[in-house]
């Protein structure tokens, strides 16, 4: 997996920073990256968070191009949202962030 190495927008990287600003959602970005893609059920289990919770942190981590979702069916006919881990290098520099601010909206709460 190669991993994102383009100069993310202010925007973009807003959301990544607003998303990695969280304990939870930085374990849960480990728990994938460490093994592998899983199904929310299973992954609300080893963080040890509600999966309501868990939905709700994943989705900010969607947003910001963190993580990747799937839906599949089980053999059994159910349906399992699988989750993945979206390869990122963030390098966050006093130029990085210079670069980023020239393409911020104005449209952000503070």
């Amino acid at each position: 997996m190669k991993s994102k190495n383009l100069q993310p927008t202010g925007d973009q990287l807003l959301a990544m920073l607003a998303a990695l600003a969280n304990p939870h959602r930085l374990r849960i970005v480990a728990a994938l990256a460490t093994s592998g893609r899983n199904y929310v059920s299973q992954l609300a289990r080893e963080i040890g968070i509600s999966r309501p919770l868990l939905h709700l942190h994943l989705q900010k981590l969607e947003a910001a191009g963190l993580v990747t979702s799937q839906l599949e069916l089980s053999h059994d006919g159910k349906a399992l949202n699988f989750f993945d881990v979206t390869a990122f290098a963030l390098e966050l520099t006093p130029a990085a962030i210079a670069a980023a601010v020239t393409s911020l909206t104005t449209n952000h709460e503070l």
